[in-house]
């Protein structure tokens, strides 16, 4: 068994380093095959050893073996952790056909993170390449009941459009299709909840970025991270929680 988790760490560390890739090219219309891994700084292409998920990194003490420019800490946190979560997903949901829902999942959000980070944008391409895995997969690892996806889908869309009307731009285009996709994975009931733990995320760490200095009031700010921890936390623990909510309810 742990030969099993041994070969899924390193298997998804190189999927990380390959999510960087997707989630910086096609935002900008780039193929995600050609040109090279190269510097952005100086444009060097980049060799087989300074692409090493994460040890690379470390190594070069995150700059350009060329120019000394810094490496952005997106790139080993993203392959790192694409790595922890794809482990931890057996312990999770067990070896389970759900297994592949929560990797597709998770690979779906490493991209949206990365994306979201340094542009700002959610790509249509992303999240048009997932819909149609999501659906395959659904179709043979329905929720229960079926239907539940669709309900979620309609949630989850309908939710951020309003919200996005009622705020005059509040929430982007890319954040409502988004949440249509996951409302279909998660179904209605923990779309819902997924959302909740979204803003919540969102609002802790716009305030400890306030305080740091870091994050300016009345200025923009990527959500798509913090809909990715959000959607995961849920995802995993989303049952957990509503049970321990409802023994309050109850008494």
């Amino acid at each position: 068994m742990q030969e099993y988790f041994y070969y899924i760490s390193i298997i998804s560390l190189l999927l990380g380093s390959f999510f960087n890739v997707v989630g910086l090219r096609v935002p900008r219309g780039e193929s995600i095959v050609k040109p090279r891994s190269h510097c952005p700084g100086c444009k060097r292409t980049l060799t087989a050893w300074e692409l090493i998920p994460v040890l690379s990194y470390v190594v070069q003490g995150g700059k350009c073996r060329g120019c000394g420019s810094r490496i952005s800490r997106v790139y080993p946190f993203i392959e790192l952790a694409t790595a922890i979560l794809f482990t931890i997903s057996p312990l999770l949901v067990g070896w389970s056909k759900e297994l592949v829902i929560s990797w597709t999942l998770i690979s779906l959000l490493m991209i949206i993170v990365v994306s979201d980070i340094h542009y700002m944008v959610i790509p249509d391409k992303v999240l048009l390449f997932f819909a149609v895995i999501f659906i395959m997969e659904r179709i043979f690892i329905p929720l229960d009941p079926w239907w539940d996806s669709l309900v979620g889908a309609m949630i989850g869309f309908s939710l951020l459009l309003l919200i996005a009307f009622f705020s005059k731009g509040g929430m982007g285009g890319g954040d409502i299709k988004l949440f249509a996709l996951l409302g279909f994975v998660l179904g209605g009931k923990m779309v819902l909840l997924a959302f909740f733990f979204s803003t919540l995320y969102g609002t802790i760490f716009g305030l400890i970025g306030m305080a740091f200095g870091k994050v300016r009031r009345g200025e923009p700010m990527p959500f798509g991270p913090y809909i990715s921890i959000g959607t995961l936390t849920v995802y995993y623990f989303g049952q957990m929680i509503i049970d321990w909510y409802r023994q309050f309810i109850l008494f």
